[in-house]
């Protein structure tokens, strides 16, 4: 597994297609024909990796509009983009 920093840079990899579903958002991965839903909070985070972006820029841009505090939110934010590079969805650059 990529160790992931705040430098880390990370974008949709070109094998996704997506679709919003009034704040959710449908993924499917192309290459394994397999579908993943996001909630609203992952919807945002996946509107801001559409062109690459550092996980401190997304964390920048969450505690804007968000109550939370700055490791909480690397740490949760880490978890979920782990997970998506694990299902090919992203790719860190």
């Amino acid at each position: 597994m990529i160790e992931l920093s705040r430098s880390s840079k990370i974008v949709v990899s070109k094998d996704v297609v997506s679709c919003d579903l009034g704040g959710e958002t449908a993924i499917l991965e192309m290459n394994e024909g397999v579908y993943y839903g996001l909630n609203e909070m992952g919807t945002v985070i996946w509107e801001l990796i559409q062109k690459p972006i550092t996980l401190q820029e997304i964390v920048n841009s969450i505690r804007e509009e968000y109550e939370v505090d700055q490791k909480t939110c690397f740490d949760d934010l880490s978890e979920l983009i782990e997970q998506m590079i694990k299902n090919k969805l992203v790719e860190v650059l």
